[in-house]
């Protein structure tokens, strides 16, 4: 009892015991670790997280203040003003072609050539007749003058006398009518060589060498056509309560005339701004009742040879006189739905909407009826960037300016 009693007393070696620190180590482990994964994560979200992008850059234009025209936008169709067709005088055979397609030809070069020789032998035959009908003539005045003078002295009969006066004036009505048949062949042999009648761009040949053609009146074949180049007519129609406006300007002297014509402007197709200038040459003397139009007649320029009668024009005549108006340019302006809108940049760089009314065009620039204020800065490129509120960084625009002084002078010297 005594053995067993003292055995279960004795300690139990080292190696058994359940030390008291295993626990809180294990802990402490735990927390390093959470601690470690947390703060990677921390520092793996701060690096991804992007920072905030810059403002965009945008090219902003002030809104300008320039004296503008109302005008009156018109469809119109370009036309020559001389236009020849150009047909044969006396019928023969073509000789020869003696110019190009397209080729600008002068008054007088000679373009056709006909077979001259038998208006050569028409014209040596009515020569020789005018010659033979003066010889004639010559011997009928003398014997006349001859009679006169025989009748004086009784040396042939009254009768006899005006035999001779008469035969004299038949002679020389002969010779007249011998000299207009060598004027007719004289002609028909200048008919030969079909010559250009204008200045101006030829068509092509319409017959060519070896043919044969016809010069009866009514019946001459065409053999070309040719238009002039100096200057274009272009003819476009007016409405009737724009012909009455333009009336009305015109009576109240104010329109501005340039040498006492009316000043137009016209564009065609592959052009913009108007860039060409002309004048209303005249108009017609009624209105179309079917279509409520007058029709106009302009002139312009035609140095770069561009102006290809047929070709469609479109037109501006003025309805008004010059008035100071505000002029943004056409990149600047957008369209929602319906509405005509432009971006503007505030003092603190923000976009602002602002709903504009919209005029006409001048040049390369868009009229603004009301929306917008003197000096107002719009958005005109990276309009697409940019949203109402977002804060932009502004650039001006280099032609901007170069010209707003040059504008600001113009005004103030008007």
């Amino acid at each position: 009892m005594s053995t067993a009693s003292s055995t279960r007393s004795r300690p139990l070696p080292l190696r058994l015991r359940r030390p008291a620190f295993i626990i809180p180590t294990v802990l402490l482990g735990a927390a390093l670790a959470t601690y470690a994964v947390t703060h990677l994560t921390a520092s793996e979200q701060a690096q991804a997280a992007p920072s905030a992008p810059p403002p965009p850059k945008v090219t902003v234009a002030p809104v300008e203040r320039q004296l503008v025209t109302d005008y009156e936008e018109l469809t119109g169709r370009v036309d020559s003003i001389e236009t020849v067709d150009l047909r044969a005088r006396v019928s023969g055979h073509i000789q020869d072609v003696r110019f190009q397609a397209g080729e600008i030809v002068h008054r007088g070069d000679v373009l056709f050539t006909i077979d001259p020789r038998w208006y050569r032998a028409e014209f040596d035959l009515a020569l020789a007749r005018a010659d033979q009908a003066r010889a004639q003539a010559e011997v009928a005045d003398s014997e006349a003058r001859r009679a006169n003078e025989l009748l004086a002295v009784a040396a042939v009969s009254t009768e006899e006398a005006e035999a001779r006066r008469t035969r004299a004036h038949v002679a020389r009505a002969a010779v007249a009518s011998a000299e207009a048949a060598l004027a007719t062949a004289r002609l028909n042999l200048e008919h030969t060589e079909v010559r250009a009648p204008i200045d101006g761009r030829i068509s092509r040949a319409l017959v060519t060498a070896g043919n044969l053609i016809s010069g009866a009146p009514g019946g001459a074949t065409l053999l070309a056509t040719i238009v002039s180049t100096g200057e274009a007519y272009v003819y476009a129609d007016i409405d009737e309560s724009t012909l009455l406006k333009f009336n009305r300007l015109l009576r109240e002297n104010r329109l501005a005339l340039e040498n006492g014509r009316v000043p137009v402007e016209m564009q065609l197709a592959d052009e913009s701004g108007y860039p060409r200038r002309g004048y209303i040459e005249s108009t017609d003397n009624r209105l179309n009742p079917a279509t409520g139009s007058l029709a106009l007649r302009l002139v312009f320029a035609n140095r770069d040879q561009a102006l290809v009668p047929g070709l469609f024009a479109r037109v501006r005549v003025p309805v008004g006189a010059p008035r100071p108006s505000l002029l943004v340019s056409e990149r600047a302006i957008g369209t929602d739905q319906s509405q005509k809108f432009v971006l503007a940049v505030a003092a603190d760089n923000k976009a602002v909407y602002r709903s504009v009314k919209l005029g006409g065009s001048f040049h390369d620039k868009r009229v603004i009826q009301s929306g917008l204020e003197p000096g107002d800065r719009v958005i005109v490129n990276g309009l697409q960037r940019v949203r109402p509120g977002m804060t932009v960084q502004p650039e001006l625009l280099a032609a901007e300016a170069t010209t707003q002084n040059a504008n600001a002078n113009r005004l103030a010297s008007r």
